[in-house]
């Protein structure tokens, strides 16, 4: 009995965790967050499907002349974005090109819930839900996987 206990424990085991090996080549893409924006994901997200795919200079110049005020931020987002690959570009030492940048991952989600309520009629109040935003943006090089 002490036997088959002993080779249950070995099977059992736990196993570290592997490390993930980083690359060591040219920076390919940067990421940048927004965290808990003060606009809604729906309005967000009429902004942010019109640049998905595009290139760095022409979605800047698109939220430029955006009337939303979504635009704003993330056009700010992906200033972030761009000066991260810059500055990790750098610091590694491997030549970027920021006219090859373009959007390769843009998405809006959902973040926490302002709760406030209104005053309504006959001494009730109803609630309202101020909605905030998450924003991740990546850029990556044309041609760079």
């Amino acid at each position: 009995m002490p036997a088959a206990k002993k080779a249950a424990a070995k099977s059992v085991a736990k196993k570290a965790p592997a490390k993930r090996a980083r690359s060591q080549g040219p920076v390919t893409e940067a990421r940048a967050f927004q965290r808990g924006t003060r606009q809604s994901p729906y309005k967000m997200r009429l902004v942010i499907d019109q640049i998905r795919g595009k290139d760095v200079n022409e979605a800047l110049a698109l939220l430029t002349f955006s009337k939303k005020h979504a635009a704003k931020q993330i056009s700010k987002t992906l200033k972030s974005a761009v000066a991260n690959a810059e500055q990790t570009a750098r610091k590694t030492g491997s030549a970027l090109d920021v006219d090859a940048l373009y959007i390769k991952h843009a998405v809006i989600n959902e973040g926490p819930k302002l709760k406030r309520f209104m005053p309504a009629a006959q001494g009730r109040a109803t609630p309202i839900q101020k909605r905030t935003s998450h924003v991740d943006i990546v850029v990556a090089e044309r041609g760079g996987r």
